[in-house]
C-alpha cells in the first residue's frame, strides 16, 4: 500500500471522527450545555444541533421530566417532646439547565437536607396529634419552602408528600388504647340512643294504642246511642200509630165499650212493667172492664 493511500485513509478517519463529534442529536425533554473553551456557550434544544470539534464540549444531557425522589426516614421531635420517624418524597422537575448545572453541585443532596432541615422547623412546633392529623398543611407548606429555596438552582418542587408517620411503640400502643376506649364510648352512646329512641317509640306506640282504643269505645257508645235513640224513635212511632189507629177507629165507630175494656186490660201489663214500678196497685177501672168483657163473650148454654 502506498504511502499516499494510507495519508488518505487517515484523513478519512480523523474526518469521520470530527464530523461524529460535530454532529449532535438531543432527544425529546432533554437538554445539552455547550462549553467553549471551558465557559458556557448555550444550550442544546432538542434535535439536530452542530459543534466545534475540540473548541466546544458537550456536558452531560439533563433530564427535564419531572421526577421523584424518596427520601429515607428522618428523626424528628414534636413540640411535645415526641420523636417520629418520617420518610418524605418529593417531585421535581428541572425548568433551568444552565442554572442547575452551575448553581448547585448536587441537586439531589442538596434536596434532602433542605427537606430534613425544613421537616424539623415545622414538626417541632406541633404536637404529636397535630403532626398526625394535619398531613396535608405540612405537605403545602413544605412544598412552599422547597420551591422558593430551590428556584435559584433552576429546579422547580411540583409535590411533596410525607409517606410515613412512625412515632416510637410506646406512643403507637397507648394511641391504640385511646382509639379503643374511644371506640367502646361511642358504641355504648350509640347503643344508650338506641336504647331510648326504642323506649320513646314504645312509648308513643302504647300511647298510639290508647287514642285509638278509646276513640274506638267513643264511635261505639255513639252508635250504641244513636242506635237507642233510633230504637225508641220507631217504638214511639208505632205506638202513635197505633194510637191514631184506635182513634180512627173510635172516629168511625168501629169500637164498642167492650174493645176498649180489652185494650185496657192488655196496656195494663205494659203500665206495670218498669224499673221504677216497685208497687203496682190495680185500680178499680180493671173489675168494671173484666165484667163488660164477659158480658160480651156468649155463654155457653148448660
Amino acid at each position: 500500500m502506498s504511502p499516499g493511500l494510507i495519508a488518505l485513509i487517515a484523513v478519512a478517519i480523523v474526518t469521520i471522527l470530527v464530523l461524529s463529534r460535530a454532529v449532535r442529536i438531543v432527544p425529546q425533554a432533554r437538554a445539552g450545555i455547550v462549553e467553549r473553551l471551558g465557559r458556557y456557550q448555550r444550550t442544546l434544544n432538542p434535535g439536530l444541533n452542530l459543534l466545534i470539534p475540540i473548541v466546544d464540549r458537550l456536558l452531560p444531557l439533563i433530564d427535564l421530566r419531572e421526577q421523584v425522589v424518596s427520601f429515607p426516614p428522618q428523626a424528628v421531635i414534636t413540640s411535645d417532646n415526641v420523636g417520629v420517624s418520617i420518610d418524605t418524597v418529593v417531585y421535581y422537575r428541572v425548568i433551568d439547565s444552565r442554572a442547575v448545572t452551575y448553581e448547585v453541585a448536587q441537586p439531589i443532596q442538596a434536596i434532602e437536607q433542605l427537606t430534613v432541615t425544613t421537616l424539623r422547623n415545622l414538626i417541632g412546633g406541633l404536637d404529636l396529634e397535630q403532626a398526625l392529623t394535619s398531613r396535608d398543611e405540612i405537605n403545602d407548606q413544605l412544598r412552599t419552602a422547597l420551591d422558593e429555596a430551590t428556584g435559584p438552582w433552576g429546579i422547580r418542587i411540583g409535590r411533596v408528600e410525607l409517606k410515613a408517620i412512625d412515632p416510637p411503640p410506646s406512643i403507637q400502643e397507648a394511641m391504640e388504647k385511646q382509639m379503643r376506649a374511644e371506640r367502646d364510648k361511642r358504641a355504648m352512646i350509640l347503643q344508650a340512643q338506641g336504647s331510648r329512641e326504642s323506649a320513646i317509640l314504645t312509648a308513643e306506640g302504647e300511647k298510639q294504642s290508647s287514642i285509638l282504643q278509646a276513640e274506638g269505645s267513643r264511635e261505639a257508645a255513639i252508635l250504641n246511642a244513636q242506635g237507642d235513640k233510633a230504637a225508641e224513635v220507631l217504638r214511639a212511632e208505632g205506638e202513635a200509630k197505633a194510637i191514631d189507629s184506635v182513634f180512627d177507629a173510635l172516629r168511625s165507630g168501629e169500637v164498642n165499650e167492650e174493645m176498649l175494656s180489652y185494650l185496657y186490660l192488655e196496656m195494663l201489663p205494659q203500665l206495670a212493667h218498669g224499673d221504677s214500678n216497685k208497687i203496682f196497685v190495680i185500680p178499680s177501672e180493671f173489675n168494671q172492664a173484666l165484667a163488660r168483657l164477659s158480658d160480651a163473650v156468649p155463654r155457653r148454654e148448660a
